[in-house]
């Protein structure tokens, strides 16, 4: 498969999967036409790489559906200037996804092959910048927020990335008691010990592992 067929594959999977599907931000809908998904999914997986449908990645985790990566986008109301805090890095795509809508995106990957390859992939995108680290312990050098996603599910909202939250700033997180009981859910910091709470969709994760997420 050629880069002009990766491109005609990535262009319906926009308009057939994610536009659709009720995501409506034309700068969330451009940023999903510009990422070539393909870069960041195993090589033996690049014909699947505009499946609707997450896939796997080294290390027991998944590169998200693209549809819950715009999904999350659209939540985070993104305007172009914000620093955006992405944790759970994998490969890379989501947080090139919030590089094309933000100023600065700070992600973290507790993985350490993970972190090193993304680092590789992303490279030359100087708008984002990956750690590795426990990611439910955020990035404390670079907060606080305007926004924050995370891309795997704990049994709250840690304490410390609600604490590193711009007053007025989101955070998308999926949250669950187990794997088959998570809600994606939108924080929105209204003053500083007040958040607002929206539930978004029902979805899976793996799981939020660290100190402020499930014991390893």
């Amino acid at each position: 498969m050629n880069q002009a067929d990766f491109a005609r594959r990535r262009s319906a999977m926009v308009e057939q999967q994610i536009a659709a599907r009720g995501i409506g931000d034309a700068r969330v809908l451009a940023a999903m036409r510009a990422v070539p998904r393909e870069v960041f999914v195993p090589p033996h997986l690049h014909w699947r790489a505009y499946d609707d449908a997450p896939l796997p990645l080294e290390h027991a985790q998944t590169i998200s559906q693209p549809y819950i990566v715009a999904l999350m986008a659209q939540a985070l109301q993104l305007g172009g200037t914000e620093r955006v805090l992405d944790i759970g890095t994998g490969s890379g795509y989501a947080a090139a996804v919030l590089a094309q809508l933000a100023a600065q995106v700070y992600s973290v990957e507790r993985i350490a092959a993970l972190a090193d390859g993304a680092r590789r992939t992303l490279q030359g995108l100087d708008r984002v910048q990956v750690l590795h680290g426990d990611g439910s312990l955020g990035w404390i050098e670079h907060a606080p927020y305007d926004a924050i996603s995370v891309a795997a599910t704990g049994p709250e909202v840690p304490a410390a990335l609600k604490s590193q939250l711009a007053l007025g700033g989101r955070l998308v997180m999926p949250v669950g008691a187990d794997a088959d009981h998570q809600m994606l859910l939108r924080l929105t910091r209204v003053g500083p010990d007040d958040f607002h709470s929206q539930s978004i969709t029902a979805v899976r994760f793996v799981p939020l592992l660290g100190a402020q997420g499930w014991a390893a």
